[in-house]
């Protein structure tokens, strides 16, 4: 299905796409009521050039969208190529495209993010679920959260991305927002057992500890902190401030957090 597909970019395909959910995920505390937000964290290790270090940062949940029919892709944008070998075979939509085409692309998946089952996936269900075995080792069913869609966020102006997979190149990226409203008590226990067991110092250990027996050099946990402070926190910058990644009290928070947070507005956004 892919086959006539290529990768990498070239002279004419130079900007990156890349289109990917992400879960605003919420519980009440039960001990307090208060509202609480979850974030997953990572630790992974950098090469900065000189001596390598573990870097732990916790972003919202979700991850790339799958293309479910490439070809139909292929009617609306043109010639296009993946960014990787990786991304051609999970189908997912991190792409190459012609600068000139990201508008009529843009148009095409604002409109199909909005249906279910249709040329590209929709739901945050598969990446919410999968993050949840690798953060906790737990198996998450649909019965188990509500899922309410909130809105679609832009990052019109091209940045160079970070990803391992295209380091460098010019991206542009369109975010399906989702609210996950998590109510199964023996979940929520689960969250707030993990976020207590981890401290960023255990993944940073974790890291060597999975290097040194022959792994990649990852760990993952979650993260849950009261949403109205994490609101009140942001709305105390200026919409260009929010672009970075931030500190929030120990924790080192990604760029992309604000783009879960209604009416924390960034200056690299356009919500829908």
């Amino acid at each position: 299905m892919t086959i006539d597909i290529g990768v990498g970019a070239t002279d004419e395909l130079n900007l990156r796409v890349s289109v990917a959910t992400l879960a605003k995920v919420i519980f009440d505390h039960p001990d307090h009521g208060r509202r609480m937000l979850v974030l997953e964290r990572t630790a992974t290790l950098v090469d900065t050039g000189n001596t390598p270090k573990v870097v732990v940062k916790a972003k919202p949940f979700g991850g790339g969208v799958r293309i479910n029919d490439p070809l139909a892709l292929q009617n609306v944008v043109g010639v296009y190529h993946f960014d990787s070998q990786r991304s051609r075979a999970q189908l997912d939509f991190r792409i190459f495209i012609r600068p000139e085409s990201w508008r009529t692309l843009l148009e095409f998946c604002v409109q199909h993010l909005k249906l279910d089952g249709g040329v590209l996936e929709s739901s945050p269900q598969r990446e919410l679920e999968e993050e949840f075995v690798d953060t906790m080792d737990f198996h998450v069913t649909p019965e188990q959260y509500l899922t309410k869609p909130v809105g679609i966020v832009i990052e019109n102006i091209p940045d160079r991305t970070e990803s391992v997979r295209a380091a460098g190149s010019p991206t542009v990226r369109i975010f399906g927002v989702f609210e996950i409203r998590i109510a199964d008590r023996l979940l929520v226990d689960a969250i707030l057992a993990n976020n207590k067991k981890y401290l960023d110092e255990n993944l940073q250990e974790l890291v060597w500890q999975d290097l040194n027996s022959g792994g990649g050099g990852r760990a993952n946990a979650v993260l849950t902190v009261p949403l109205d402070q994490l609101i009140k926190a942001y709305t105390a910058m200026s919409p260009e401030e929010r672009i970075k990644p931030i500190r929030y009290k120990e924790h080192l928070l990604d760029g992309n957090v604000p783009a879960i947070l209604e009416g924390i507005e960034v200056s690299k956004y356009q919500r829908f």
